[in-house]
């Protein structure tokens, strides 16, 4: 460094600073003024009975005004490579800092003319502080300059870092240089002993010529002698042999051998300038790294002057605050002076009454509030004014409202007439029920019977009619059928058809007939959510006396041992696709206890033997075909379903090859019911398409219809699906209000919007008899909410099993089961992962993820923490292992950025893990905050945070961590308090029944009406 930077310190009411190796300007030391208290005895009003003593002025920096702005002083390295720039720079740097200098000395000149002793009372006119007024003149001018010096002091430490930047540049450009020139003279060199090598390699050639030539006048001399040659005859021939030339090679061998030598000399010459080279590239290399500190010191310094730019402009501020308050100090100086004896009056009167003063002291309150209040009186005729406009937008808004809340209430009171009619009807219509008893047997028996009726149906082995009233007759579990059953079940075919053809009667339908058109059923067909919610949806209706029946397609792929008496029928029904009839397989079976079709087209494709549910590149084609075919067994069947429900985009075709294709047929007893899992799948495709199950494109590709959003060529199944339908659901009342945004409506809020009358979300449930502690086959220990010893014994079993460490029993277990997505806030589990270990808990994942960078970045996760005693991923799928996870955590974390509904935070909270959720979707609807006040304590169940970052995740993350450890006796009580909430399919399943029978009293009273 060319130049040190100065300490600045400040102490005991004094301003030191110094700089070393500045030639442009010197400081000395200047001296704060020292606060005085000096007695007033003009105050009107003395709140206390001493004055307070005033605190030393701080030192804080500051900056001059304005500052010199200069590209030079930023890292510029084609300005500092020029030496005429770095001169301008100091220039302007000195020029700024000794028109600063002057301008606070002339500030320091104006504000020293003047002083003031006494204090005035912050309550009176002039809003002044209590703090006598040199003084804050004093820590005003203090501030001043030692935010000055401070900017001196960085201006000086940036001129002496370019000065140093700029002579290490020019150093090593000089370097630099000679370094290019002693290259050019090794390349030289390098040349001429590549030259010398040659020339060397042809002596030695030369050489072993001349050797064989001497060998051969070896060879004659011998001879010679042998011949008894005088000497003059040998001199003779010697002098004719080729001696002239070996001479004359030898001269030029030694000439050689000689430059040799000198090349030699040479080369060490240049051995040794190339080891100068090398010490010169290690200091060329040190200079740049020199030369990196300097820039690393240049870019500090200009942050810091950035810094003081922002001072500065504090500062210009601070300046024109205490221009205004002099002025005000010397008007209210004046005034003091002439209320000096009136103050020595009133200070006596004040000492001999002192009731007085407090009758004064509350008329100034008084006087204060009026005079606010004056200053304020047209800001408030203002707001007034603008408030009555308000009201009588609100009026008329309000008489708009009134309109519509009678129309709806209108509504809603028709609705309820035709939903009382309904009523009254079923219950006359139950009491003209046969009289034959009801027989308690499992669902299991009944959907056998009723799947038996129907294959003798579609075999044409019973008429339509006798099919009809046996399939009521075992609606209503009558006992004369299960009777009948029984005594022939051993008979064969014949013997039974006749059987029941003896019973058939009539008799009235106890329920509605309800048929699932799906594509997902668990256990036999399960991905996702969708499975388990149309099995325990089916049930809860199936329980309360509906009939239920589910369409499916018939998936290689299939848990086969799920279901129960499978058989294919002997008949084939034969649907639309592609401008041609193709044959369908018709299977049945029962799975859980309900009647399931399995369709199996027999097309070319081969639709549904893929090995997989989803994902091949023509499902629109797969699942189209599968909608019409559904129907079309529907009315072979000769079916008079009070509802068909179909789900999400795969089976949205139903709604309008149902309308348009099916109800003209004669298929038309039925009411629409469409339910949407998740709006971000809509399934849109090419119109060209959708038309090949038969639906007429020109008829539909409209706006108003099937038309999707994104382009007018393209169909949107969904929204079709939406608008034909005559109820549409979603899994949750918080997404509802969601989709009809366009943040959360995907495109479809518009639709959804205006079809808003028959659009309601119904919070899903889970199947509470598979998900059970108490009997859950998965677990090694089985507990309930009465005893939690089994909860603990499972937390040990997983640590032991997964390889964590088990020692400390104290230390929270944090799961999360789901699928590795964007949807469900992968980096939000990612930061859980280090957060858990941070407050000192374990960690535990279970899930796969179809999306390749998020599985490759979850992998390297995985193998990071590998052999760590306190965190485990496990990036697949297990069942088993997932109802062990539920089972043994403390707390679960949802951080989802959208959720339609979810079941995790059920499933959880039903074995006595305590959720952590973002406040989403169904989220939103089940989870409520422990320390939310506006939430009923009765509801309150565990965590909740709003924004998706680190930062709203963390502040219930450490909540729950905190309650956890601090309150042992109240977690327990949480755990309790979760596991006995009821999330069973009861509510929900009551919610659908009464949607089911409004839409079909609406139906029955408009065919009566029509009729």
């Amino acid at each position: 460094m060319a130049g040190k930077l100065s300490t600045c310190f400040l102490s005991h009411g004094w301003s030191c600073c110094t700089v070393n190796d500045c030639k442009h300007f010197s400081l000395r030391f200047y001296s704060s003024p020292s606060p005085r208290l000096l007695t007033v005895s003009c105050k009107i009003r003395q709140r206390n009975s001493s004055l307070p003593q005033p605190r030393k002025p701080q030192s804080k920096k500051i900056v001059p005004t304005q500052l010199p702005q200069d590209d030079n002083l930023m890292s510029d390295d084609s300005g500092l490579s020029d030496s005429e720039n770095a001169d301008d720079v100091s220039n302007a740097s000195e020029k700024s800092i000794s028109n600063d200098i002057l301008a606070i000395q002339r500030f320091d000149d104006r504000n020293s003319s003047s002083t003031l002793t006494p204090s005035i009372d912050a309550d009176k006119g002039g809003g002044l502080s209590t703090v006598p007024l040199q003084d804050v003149i004093g820590m005003i001018r203090n501030a001043e300059k030692s935010r000055a010096f401070s900017l001196i002091l960085i201006l000086s430490n940036i001129h002496i870092l370019n000065q140093a930047r700029i002579h290490a540049i020019e150093d090593l450009e000089k370097i630099l240089g000679e370094k290019e020139a002693l290259q050019r003279e090794i390349n030289i060199l390098e040349m001429r002993l590549a030259e010398t090598d040659a020339r060397i390699r042809v002596a030695a050639q030369d050489k072993v010529h001349v050797e064989l030539l001497q060998d051969h006048l070896e060879k004659l001399r011998t001879e010679m002698s042998n011949r008894n040659r005088t000497p003059n005859e040998m001199q003779d021939i010697a002098l004719r042999s080729p001696d002239r030339q070996t001479r004359a090679l030898s001269e030029e061998l030694n000439a050689l051998r000689n430059e040799n030598t000198s090349l030699k000399d040479d080369l060490m010459t240049i051995k040794e300038q190339l080891n100068e080279v090398k010490r010169t590239d290690e200091r060329v290399e040190m200079l740049e790294k020199e030369c990196k500190i300097l820039e690393s010191s240049l870019k500090e310094m200009e942050y810091k002057l950035t810094l003081s730019q922002d001072d500065g402009a504090q500062l210009s501020t601070l300046r024109s605050e205490c221009e205004t308050l002099w002025d005000k100090v010397e008007h209210l100086q004046v005034l003091l002076d002439k209320s000096t004896s009136q103050a020595d009056q009133a200070i006596l009167v004040l000492q001999q009454n002192q009731e007085l003063r407090k009758k004064v002291e509350r008329l100034e309150e008084s006087l204060e509030d009026a005079s606010i209040y004056k200053l304020s009186s047209e800001k408030l005729q203002q707001y007034n004014n603008l408030m009555q406009q308000k009201i009588k937008l609100l009026e008329e808004r309000l008489e708009k409202s009134d309109a519509e809340i009678h129309s709806y209430v209108q509504l809603y009171q028709d609705s309820v007439k035709e939903f009382q009619d309904t009523l009254d009807n079923l219950k006359e219509e139950s009491k003209k029920k046969a009289s034959g008893k009801h027989v308690d047997m499992p669902w299991e028996f009944w959907s056998r019977l009723l799947l038996m009726v129907d294959a003798w149906f579609l075999e044409k082995k019973i008429h339509g009619d006798e099919a009809k009233l046996l399939r009521e007759m075992t609606w209503k579990k009558d006992a004369r059928i299960h009777d009948v059953y029984m005594e022939c079940k051993d008979k064969n075919e014949r013997e039974i058809i006749a059987s029941f053809r003896r019973l058939t009667s009539s008799s009235s339908s106890p329920g509605l007939r309800v048929i699932h058109i799906a594509a997902e059923m668990a256990p036999v067909a399960k991905v996702g959510g969708l499975g388990d919610v149309l099995s325990a949806l089916s049930k809860a209706l199936q329980k309360k006396g509906h009939l239920v029946e589910i369409v499916l397609p018939k998936y290689d792929c299939m848990q086969y041992e799920s279901i129960q008496d499978l058989r294919v029928l002997d008949l084939v029904v034969e649907s639309y696709f592609d401008g041609q009839l193709f044959k369908n397989k018709i299977w049945i079976g029962t799975v859980e206890g309900l009647p399931v079709y399995f369709i199996e087209p027999l097309h070319p494709a081969k639709f549904f033997w893929r090995g997989k549910t989803y994902g091949e590149p023509d499902d629109l084609k797969r699942f189209s075909f599968f909608s019409r075919a559904a129907l079309e067994l529907l009315h072979q069947a000769g079916k008079k379903p009070d509802i068909i429900h179909c789900h999400d985009w795969q089976t949205a075709f139903v709604a309008p090859l149902y309308w348009d294709l099916y109800a003209p047929k004669g298929l038309n007893s039925a009411r629409i019911c469409f339910t949407c899992h998740n709006f971000e799948y809509q399934g849109t495709a090419p119109a060209s398409e959708v038309a090949s199950c038969g639906l007429d494109i020109h008829h539909l590709n409209r706006p108003d219809r099937m038309q999707d959003h994104s382009s007018p060529d393209r169909i949107n199944p969904v929204k079709g699906a939406i608008v034909f339908s005559n109820i549409v659901t979603t899994v949750s009342p918080t997404y509802a209000q969601e989709v009809r945004t366009s943040q959360g409506g995907q495109g479809l809020h518009g639709t959804l919007n205006a079809h808003a009358q028959k659009f309601v979300g119904i919070l899903n449930g889970i199947d509470i008899d598979y998900w059970n502690p108490a009997t859950d086959s998965y677990l090694r220990f089985q507990y309930s909410a009465n005893d939690l010893e089994g909860k603990a014994e499972n937390k040990k079993a997983l640590q032991i099993q997964l390889g964590l460490s088990f020692s400390d029993s104290g230390r929270p277990l944090v799961g999360c089961i789901t699928r590795l997505v964007p949807q469900k806030g992968v980096h939000l589990i990612r930061h859980a992962i280090h957060r858990s270990l941070e407050l000192g808990g374990q960690f535990v994942l279970l899930g796969s993820s179809p999306v390749p960078n998020i599985r490759r970045e979850f992998e390297e996760i995985a193998k990071n923490f590998e052999n760590h005693e306190h965190v485990r991923l496990i990036l697949k799928y297990d069942e088993a292992l997932s109802h062990s996870i539920y089972a043994s955590s403390d707390m679960f974390i949802i951080p989802s950025i959208f959720e339609p509904c979810g079941l995790t935070q059920m499933i959880a909270m039903r074995y006595g893990a305590i959720p952590i959720a973002r406040k989403t979707g169904g989220l939103n609807d089940s989870v409520f905050d422990v320390d939310d006040d506006a939430v009923p304590v009765q509801l309150k169940n565990g965590y909740t945070f709003v924004t998706p970052d680190e930062q709203g995740f963390n502040g219930a993350f450490d909540r729950a961590f905190n309650h956890y450890k601090s309150d042992n006796e109240g977690w327990k009580e949480l755990i309790n308090k979760v596991m006995n909430i009821d999330f069973s399919w009861d509510t929900s399943a009551s919610q659908y029944e009464e949607l089911y029978l409004q839409s079909v009293s609406r139906a029955r009273a408009a065919r009566r009406a029509a009729g």
